[in-house]
């Protein structure tokens, strides 16, 4: 066939499918008794209405809220009064479970933990603390992950993890057992109150990685069969903290 033979060909071919189109969405038009609609519906609204964002519950509630969504998908939630009490239940979960290593995000938060003094039988890093390890390793074999939350939601029960060069994104995605430390005060109603800050610090202050963590590691096959752990931890703390900054 020649070129015009060839565009003539894709021609009828084009209009033939238009004609089929035209006639399916006539049929569905017909089916809901009604006229085709051929413009563009307007959208007054955009985004969440002014009534969700306004929406807001007391600390008690958030927090009372965030444990019921996080306990419902497998996570469990433990409400602390100071960081003294951190260390003591990490300490303890880590004797429990025979951790042998243990690795933290590399933050001064967690350096007042003081882990590596409470656990003098485990071994106790601190993401990229030194230049010639393969970390993302270390993290696959670790017993227990330990990170600090930049924020959490309550509505659907979401801890958030930005990452940075000292705050490896697999401390928390690796290890078996994953220790989230939340400050109460970093507790939110919805989640659009985190995603907000995101927008507002612009596109050259956004992390290289923004992790949301509902739970421990969930995945289901075809036929419904659930498995934990498989893409990250299968035991996922929150550890809620009222003053973790006083002593």
């Amino acid at each position: 066939m020649t070129n015009e033979t060839d565009r003539g060909w894709l021609t009828r071919l084009e209009e033939q499918s238009r004609r089929k189109q035209e006639q399916f969405m006539d049929g569905i038009a017909a089916k809901l008794g009604r006229d085709r609609i051929r413009s563009a519906p307007e959208h007054p609204f955009r985004g969440a209405p002014d009534f969700w964002k306004e929406f807001n519950w007391p600390l008690e509630e958030r927090i009372t809220q965030f444990t019921a969504n996080f306990e419902a998908a497998g996570g469990h939630v433990v409400r602390l009064s100071r960081r003294e009490e951190v260390t003591r239940f990490i300490r303890d979960k880590a004797m429990e479970m025979s951790a042998a290593t243990i690795l933290r995000q590399q933050e001064e938060a967690l350096d007042r933990l003081g882990l590596e003094e409470s656990l003098p039988g485990a071994l106790v890093l601190s993401w990229n603390e030194a230049a010639d390890t393969d970390w993302r390793a270390v993290a696959a074999r670790a017993d227990f992950g330990v990170v600090m939350a930049d924020y959490a939601a309550a509505y659907t029960g979401s801890i958030t993890v930005k990452s940075a060069p000292h705050k490896g994104r697999s401390v928390s995605l690796l290890p078996t057992v994953l220790m989230a430390i939340i400050p109460i005060e970093r507790m939110v109603t919805r989640l659009g109150e985190i995603l907000v800050q995101f927008d507002q610090a612009g596109r050259e202050q956004l992390p290289a990685g923004i992790h949301f963590i509902s739970g421990p590691s969930r995945s289901a096959d075809i036929e419904n069969d659930l498995t934990i752990g498989v893409h990250g931890p299968g035991i996922v703390y929150a550890l809620l903290v009222d003053s973790y900054d006083e002593k």
